[in-house]
């Protein structure tokens, strides 16, 4: 019941007080109280009204304990007392797009946005984010509380922005959801190739975004990218646990289900606006999604669409994917001499997938030993531990 009611409980408490961290303790002080009444009382019809109500009272004691009071504070107290409709439809959605826009302000670091979006909108302990990213609970804690001072130091109002404001915080609050469904669905670190929990959060809060924002066509883009993508997870890896690369799965296994939902999105976002970079992204999937055989994957559309990714998002690593994807259109040495091109890059000084793409290559050409070079560099950069296994056997099979 927590984990559907925490983040509509937060948004509407932050809307009263207007203050997370506040917002945030009192919605675990009526946490609180319901573990330690529901069990004799039983649970309420209405328990995320019973919840509100909980909190509500918490906080105009608290307000009524502080010894000096000024004026703001005094409103928000008599607020608090008078009695309070049900809220609409339409002050739950609007409640809850403030939470997130405010949970993802740029004025935060990238990891304190995660961790305080998968604390308020997506229910999770402090435990639960520490185990996710592999950090320490101490870590994520000290994120959080940095977090919620400096919206306070910062005076963030609890907002949507409008106007052209809205563009660049959309684009923090969707790279915030992305990059919580990146780590779920290749792990940075760790013993196991995916945490398919983080990979349901990000897609829960993407949905959710989506019946927010309905007429913004990358938010749809996201949506269908993590969709489309999610459905390969049952094939990524074989019965060990083990990775199994794309060409290799067996795509029987795929699920069609979420391959469909993800289409739907693709092709709302397509119809509202010009592909954005979330929106490629997952045109790119849905040329995979759509290959019976991997031999039916058009790899030149593929290439087109990676170079247009490239004029509204350029990035190496795209140019790297691109490099890919020239490869299977149009032979190794395409792919190899945009890779080659691409060595000098900063950003890939460390990037384990470029001697992998490259070590690849230079298998389909024939050169074994410099491939087995690649792998074995690749093999050294990176921090999961199936990862540098499969890495090591391909380094291997080169002799």
């Amino acid at each position: 019941m927590w984990r559907m009611e925490s983040a509509r409980l937060v948004a509407g408490l932050v809307r009263l007080v207007r203050d997370v961290g506040m917002a945030e303790e009192l919605a675990q002080d009526a946490l609180v109280a319901a573990l330690e009444q529901w069990p004799e009382t039983g649970t309420p019809r209405n328990p995320g009204a019973w919840l509100m109500a909980v909190a509500k009272r918490r906080a105009v004691d608290q307000f009524r304990r502080r010894e000096t009071l000024d004026r703001k504070y005094l409103e928000i107290a008599r607020d608090l007392e008078t009695e309070v409709p049900e809220p609409t439809a339409g002050e739950i959605r609007d409640d809850l797009l403030r939470l997130i826009f405010t949970a993802c302000h740029p004025v935060l670091s990238a990891e304190a946005r995660v961790a305080l979006t998968l604390k308020l909108l997506g229910g999770l302990k402090t435990e639960e984010i520490a185990r996710a990213f592999l950090v320490g609970e101490s870590t994520v804690a000290q994120r959080l509380v940095r977090a919620k001072k400096a919206l306070a130091k910062a005076d963030v109002r609890y907002e949507v922005p409008s106007g052209p404001e809205l563009a660049g915080r959309l684009a923090s609050v969707l790279e915030v959801i992305y990059l919580i469904f990146n780590e779920g669905y290749s792990a940075t670190a760790g013993d196991d190739l995916m945490r398919p929990e983080l990979c349901a959060d990000a897609q829960r809060l993407g949905r959710v975004l989506a019946r927010l924002m309905p007429r913004e066509p990358e938010v749809h883009g996201l949506v269908a990218l993590m969709e489309i993508q999610a459905s390969r997870a049952g094939a990524r890896v074989d019965a060990n646990g083990e990775p199994v690369l794309l060409l290799e799965q067996d795509r029987t296994r795929w699920n069609r289900l979420l391959i469909g939902l993800g289409l739907d999105a693709l092709e709302k976002a397509e119809r509202l606006g010009p592909r954005g970079p979330y929106t490629a992204q997952a045109a790119i999937a849905a040329c995979h999604a759509r290959a019976a055989r991997p031999e039916d994957t058009d790899w030149a559309r593929i290439a087109d669409l990676y170079a247009e990714l490239a004029s509204v998002n350029p990035s190496p690593v795209v140019e790297l994917n691109r490099a890919v994807a020239l490869s299977m259109a149009h032979g190794p040495q395409a792919g190899l001499d945009l890779v080659d091109a691409l060595a000098g890059e900063p950003a890939l000084s460390r990037y384990h997938l470029l001697p992998t793409v490259r070590g690849d290559l230079l298998v389909k050409l024939g050169r074994p030993a410099e491939a087995r070079a690649e792998f074995e560099r690749a093999a050294g950069l990176t921090r999961n531990t199936r990862e540098r296994a499969l890495l090591l056997d391909r380094a291997a099979a080169c002799g």
